[in-house]
């Protein structure tokens, strides 16, 4: 489900930066992708809390790690190219 819901928000970041482009209204395509930026980190919590209530141990140790600097870096970068064009437009304002 992790999978699906970040396919989803990178789709709609890049809808995002593509209306802002072209000088349509982005505003909903931005809240699209950050809310989908965190249905995907509260998937990826649930798939790991199953593995802890099966005491999967392996599992959490072979993933878990590089899992959460994933999470951190794609997180950051889900935030920072929504909010691109709100910075833009501050920015050519000033």
């Amino acid at each position: 489900m992790w999978i699906i819901l970040g396919v989803i928000a990178i789709i709609a970041t890049f809808i995002n930066l593509y209306m802002y482009g072209t000088g349509k209204d982005y505003k909903l395509a931005m809240a699209v992708g950050l809310s989908f930026t965190a249905l995907t980190l509260v998937a990826e919590y649930r798939m790991v809390s199953d593995w802890v209530k099966v005491e999967d141990w392996s599992a959490l140790l072979d993933v878990v790690p590089t899992m959460e600097t994933a999470l951190w870096v794609l997180t950051i970068l889900s935030i920072l190219l929504n909010i691109t064009p709100i910075l833009l437009e501050l920015k050519n304002k000033s």
